[in-house]
């Protein structure tokens, strides 16, 4: 669970990394609290990133997907992506994080898709869509992130003190 083997990085982003000698899959992962979630990472680029989350283990005590859960998935998903376009530079810190629940979801997986509404120097913000097996839309969340400097380091070393 939590294992990021398969994500699909863009060559001039796996590049970037590299040169620096960081495992770009490690450093774009769920991190802990993702990894216990069981969120998957599959696809991750500044333009796109998609993640898939099981619904067992992350239910509310009526048997359904919890709002928050669906908060962590939603949150992970637009950071990558504004870490992604920040580059190795930036680091990305969460400012603000809606959402809102369409539907439960009862089993199965979930799939967030984060896609940017705006990628600035400063701000990155990033509409997350939820759905579950079905294409049923669960929830619906916007993330913006702070695009801060990383003083003369790298977002690779700073993750890796």
């Amino acid at each position: 669970m939590g294992e990021q083997q398969h994500v699909k990085f863009p060559q001039e982003v796996i590049d970037e990394y590299a040169a620096l000698g960081v495992d770009l899959r490690a450093l774009f992962s769920a991190g802990h609290l993702g990894n216990r979630m069981g969120v998957q990472i599959v696809e991750a680029s500044a333009e796109r990133v998609v993640g898939t989350m099981p619904v067992e283990g992350n239910t509310q005590p009526y048997g359904l997907l919890h709002g928050g859960a669906s908060a962590v998935l939603a949150e992970t998903l637009g950071s990558v992506g504004s870490m992604l376009h920040g580059g190795s530079a930036k680091i990305a810190v969460g400012v603000d994080l809606n959402c809102t629940h369409h539907r439960g979801a009862r089993s199965g997986l979930v799939t967030g898709v984060a896609t940017p509404v705006h990628r600035g120097r400063s701000t990155a913000t990033y509409e997350i869509v939820i759905s579950d097996e079905e294409g049923r839309r669960v929830c619906t969340a916007r993330l913006t992130c702070l695009l801060r400097d990383l003083d003369g380091t790298t977002a690779a070393s700073a993750v890796q003190a």
